[in-house]
């Protein structure tokens, strides 16, 4: 490809072309001044595509070169020139080193360049795209669920854990740890078809609001993650959500709030089975645990579901460990993030004691390993979305 170059005649700049082929360019492809890095990206893969000066290409080959560079005309135009991708984000350590990941492994031609087919990001939910205490959101969902439910449930104000949790003692309806919790969930989740289900979630998720912010849940997502996930996937990555959370809590309304479809959210999940219903087909919900995605159970339904390691992983807690451990061990530049919950005035402060979003081992292990820690007090200029 040769340069466009300026006539004696004229001040206009003639366009850059394929020498074989003589297909026109856009200017801003060869001006540097009018391209910011991901222009100049998308002119490396122009570049890229049309390096083999041997080769005549035929009119499918012209239609592809075409498309790929309207394709590219129109990311830059809309997007590419945003001057900061992640403005919630203070400039340090954390901020650094996730720029400095994207644009390595983004650059064509670079030695840490990863084909888009391979930019897997996955994230953990609870704690790390939205707030997670005073308990998991999930659970304060089936808690509703047992007081609406308990007219058809009257043995429930006799028995543990559904008794304290209709005295509204919270606390001793979860001493039983996690057998009180899937106590909870399974009398409350099953039993329902899966549309049922998603309409109850859906309805729940639409008027619910957190105890002491009086926010609805959905407007407790963190900024600064959704302006990650947003910059990720402006850079070629496909991003997955992977939560010790049931993924049909997740699914309804992931696409809404974080821009990640159904099909990309990755959960715990019970048994379901399917049914003629009326002469309807349906798939019903039963009291019977099909999988775990937490801890351990993460990298496996990594491997189950999506069947390319990541080659970045972000979490908040022990229960993240396994998976951030499975993405670092590939081959190639990867990427590992903890968001640190330090922020007790604008969120909360904890770590390593706590019983909800538990951050110990992991936190130990990204120190050892040179991860990135994300200091929410310090690193985050805001928490939630402004005017929320």
């Amino acid at each position: 490809m040769t340069a466009g170059r300026t006539s004696r005649r004229s001040n206009e700049r003639r366009p850059s072309f394929c020498t074989r082929c003589k297909i026109g360019l856009p200017n801003w492809i060869e001006n540097p001044k009018a391209l910011n890095r991901t222009g100049r990206l998308l002119r490396g893969a122009v570049r890229e595509f049309t390096a083999e000066r041997d080769m005549h290409m035929k009119p499918k080959g012209k239609r592809i070169l075409i498309g790929l560079v309207a394709v590219a005309f129109a990311v830059v135009s809309t997007s590419a020139f945003a001057q900061d991708p992640l403005p919630s984000w203070r400039e340090g350590p954390a901020r650094n080193a996730i720029m400095s990941f994207v644009q390595r492994v983004t650059t064509p031609g670079g030695a840490e360049y990863v084909p888009p087919a391979e930019r897997i990001a996955v994230f953990d939910n609870d704690g790390t795209l939205w707030g997670e205490q005073p308990m998991y959101v999930q659970l304060l969902f089936a808690i509703d669920r047992v007081k609406a439910l308990v007219p058809k449930h009257p043995e429930w104000k006799r028995q543990e854990p559904f008794a304290s949790v209709l005295r509204g003692d919270y606390g001793a309806a979860l001493e039983g740890g996690e057998k009180a919790i899937l106590q909870l969930v399974m009398a409350t989740h099953a039993g329902m078809t899966t549309e049922e289900f998603e309409q109850a979630v859906s309805a729940w998720i639409a008027a619910a609001r957190h105890p002491k912010t009086g926010r609805l849940y959905t407007d407790m997502v963190y900024q600064p993650m959704l302006e990650l996930l947003a910059c990720l996937r402006a850079n070629g990555f496909k991003t997955f959500i992977v939560s010790g959370g049931g993924v049909e809590f997740m699914r309804p309304w992931a696409e809404r709030v974080y821009g990640i479809p159904p099909e990309q959210v990755i959960g715990s999940s019970i048994k379901t089975k399917y049914e003629m219903r009326g002469g309807k087909p349906v798939l019903v919900r039963m009291p019977e645990i099909d999988f775990i995605d937490d801890k351990a159970g993460k990298p496996v339904g990594i491997h189950k579901f999506i069947g390319r390691r990541p080659i970045a992983a972000f979490g908040n807690s022990d229960g993240d460990l396994q998976m951030l451990q499975w993405t670092a061990a590939g081959a190639g530049p990867r990427f590992m993030l903890l968001v640190h919950h330090t922020d007790a005035g604008r969120e909360w402060a904890y770590d390593r004691k706590s019983h909800v979003g538990r951050l110990d081992e992991a936190l130990d292990e990204a120190a050892a390993r040179g991860w990135t820690v994300v200091d929410m007090k310090k690193d985050w200029k805001v928490v939630y979305p402004s005017g929320k």
